[in-house]
C-alpha cells in the first residue's frame, strides 16, 4: 500500500463526510461533483479499503472509514497549525475568517465587531454563520466561535472577552396601567413576556446575595429575546432583557427599568478556536477588537 499522505486528498475527504455528500462537499471547495466522487474512489484504490458506501439516497461511512476520517482531521489540524505559525510571521492579518455565533447574540453585537474588522484588516474576508446550535469548529473548519453563557470542557482555547448583563423592562404605558410593582413577589399580578428554554418559561433573579425564582405563565413566550424586546416596547409587559439591548429604547424613553439589581447572573462571552499557541494574526487581530469592544460599552 503506498502510504504518502495527499493532504488535498484527505481535504477532499474530510469535506465529504463532514458534509455527509458529494454535491455539498464539492460546493465548499469549489469544484464538482464529479471530481469530488473520484478523489474519493482514488483514495480507496490507493488504500485498498472501501471509505463510504453509497446508494442513491443515502452516503454512509464506514467503520475504517470513520477511523480514518478521525486520523485526517487531526494531520489537516496540525498542517493548519504549522501554516498558522508560518504565516505569524507576518503580523499583517489576510485570508479568510470564518466566524460562528448564536443567532441573536450575532445579529445584535458581532455583525458590529466584524464591520470594524473589515475596516481594520483591508486583506481578509469573512465568512459569518449565526446559528444557535452548537458548531464543531474544528470538523466543521471554523476559526473562531463567540459563545455566550458557560463553556463546556471541549479542549479549545477560548478568551474571555467580557459578560453580558441583564435587567427587567417594561414600556411606561404599561407601568401606568398595570399594577404597582416594588417586589419580586409583586411579577405574579404583571403580564410577563418571557424566553423559554425547552418548553419552560422562569426566571432566577439575583440581588447581592438573595436568588428569587420566578415560575409563572407568561402572557407572551417567545423563544427570542429580540421578539422579547419588541413586545415590551409594545407595552404589552415585562421582559428581561441584556442591558445593552435595552440601553436605547430606556435612553428615548420606549422602556423604563423595573425592579432595579434583581435580574438573571450576568452570561460570559468567550471567543473559541482551535489553538492559543499558534494563533493566526486574522484570528488573533478579531479576538483583540471584539475585547476591545466589550470595554468600549458595545455589547
Amino acid at each position: 500500500m503506498n502510504t504518502s499522505i495527499d493532504l488535498p486528498e484527505m481535504r477532499v475527504f474530510a469535506a465529504v463526510v463532514t458534509d455527509g455528500s458529494f454535491t455539498s462537499a464539492a460546493e465548499r471547495l469549489g469544484t464538482d461533483k464529479a471530481r469530488v466522487s473520484r478523489i474519493v474512489r482514488r483514495m480507496e484504490e490507493k488504500l485498498g479499503v472501501q471509505l463510504l458506501t453509497r446508494s442513491t439516497r443515502r452516503l454512509n461511512v464506514t467503520e475504517v472509514g470513520r477511523d480514518y476520517f478521525e486520523r485526517a482531521v487531526c494531520i489537516l489540524t496540525a498542517a493548519e497549525a504549522a501554516e498558522a505559525a508560518v504565516a505569524q510571521q507576518s503580523r499583517e492579518p489576510k485570508g479568510l475568517l470564518k466566524i460562528t455565533a448564536g443567532a441573536e447574540f450575532g445579529t445584535m453585537v458581532v455583525d458590529d465587531w466584524i464591520a470594524a474588522f473589515l475596516r481594520a484588516a483591508p486583506k481578509v474576508t469573512v465568512e459569518a454563520e449565526y446559528t444557535n446550535r452548537l458548531v464543531d469548529i474544528i470538523h466543521e473548519g471554523f476559526d473562531v466561535a463567540i459563545r455566550v453563557g458557560a463553556l463546556e470542557d471541549s479542549g479549545l482555547s477560548a478568551r474571555r472577552l467580557g459578560e453580558v448583563s441583564y435587567g427587567l423592562y417594561a414600556a411606561p404605558n404599561y407601568l401606568k396601567r398595570a399594577p404597582k410593582l416594588s417586589a419580586v413577589g409583586d411579577l405574579k399580578h404583571h403580564a410577563l413576556i418571557m424566553k423559554t428554554i425547552r418548553g419552560r418559561s422562569s426566571w432566577t433573579l439575583v440581588k447581592e446575595a438573595i436568588a428569587e425564582r420566578v415560575t409563572a405563565t407568561p402572557r407572551c413566550a417567545v423563544n427570542s429575546i429580540i421578539a422579547a424586546k419588541n413586545l415590551a416596547v409594545a407595552g404589552l409587559g415585562i421582559a428581561q432583557l441584556p442591558r445593552f439591548m435595552a440601553a436605547p429604547f430606556v435612553a428615548d424613553g420606549s422602556l423604563a427599568c423595573v425592579l432595579a439589581g434583581w435580574a438573571e447572573i450576568p452570561a460570559p462571552v468567550h471567543a473559541v478556536f482551535a489553538s492559543s499557541r499558534y494563533m493566526d494574526p486574522k484570528v488573533r487581530t478579531f479576538v483583540d477588537l471584539s475585547v476591545e469592544a466589550f470595554k468600549g460599552g458595545d455589547a
